[in-house]
């Protein structure tokens, strides 16, 4: 099973135009395009019934006392977490890419809408969700995909893996605003193959 991507090649930066936040040199951000990105994927193995995405930063840092701070720089040595930004279920394996921007155009500030998505499948909360927990204009339920924003004195490029995943039955068992651990709980013992490409992206540039 093989996963590309039109958006970007295996370990290479990902384009502004699927970023959630774009740092500006005064330290603030912009919002991004929030594109998702292009994929294309070929030799799913026999018994597929349907597909599922997963996407994980690798490079959050655990420790926020220098996240944005002036003066300050997050070290490319500090410890890391991952922090999900897209689970995409129920695809039908006749589906053999979806385009740029497909399914996420735009930030929408308290989450879009979900789990009801394009193509008949279902999006997760990510982990904005959590994230913005705290701040009243932007809390709430962020489904679907919302993309790369780093802090902007990182001194470490974020690595985004996209996982696609064959599976051997046709919806997951999962309801409501699930998330990335209850849609990887509903694939266990009905995972065929799996296939990744990772995007980079970076705010010190």
């Amino acid at each position: 099973m093989k996963l590309i991507s039109q958006t970007f090649k295996d370990m290479t930066p990902m384009p502004d135009e699927c970023a959630f936040g774009l740092a500006q040199p005064d330290g603030t951000y912009r919002w991004g395009h929030n594109r998702n990105p292009h994929f294309a994927w070929s030799g799913l193995p026999a018994g597929t019934k349907s597909l599922a995405i997963v996407n994980d930063d690798l490079d959050v840092p655990v420790k926020l006392d220098t996240f944005n701070k002036d003066g300050a720089v997050v070290s490319k040595d500090q410890q890391r977490r991952t922090l999900c930004h897209w689970v995409l279920i129920d695809l039908s394996p006749e589906i053999s890419e979806i385009a740029l921007g497909e399914f996420s155009e735009g930030v929408t500030e308290g989450g879009k809408p979900g789990p009801a998505a394009a193509r008949g499948a279902r999006q997760g909360i990510n982990e904005y969700s959590d994230w913005f927990k705290n701040d009243a204009k932007m809390r709430g339920n962020y489904f679907g995909y919302d993309g790369p924003c780093p802090p902007w004195n990182d001194e470490k490029s974020h690595r985004y893996v996209f996982t696609l995943y064959a599976l051997g039955v046709p919806r997951l068992d999962v309801d409501g605003a699930f998330d990335k651990e209850a849609a990887l709980k509903a694939m266990r013992g009905h995972i065929i193959d799996m296939a990744s490409i990772t995007g980079l992206f970076a705010t010190r540039r």
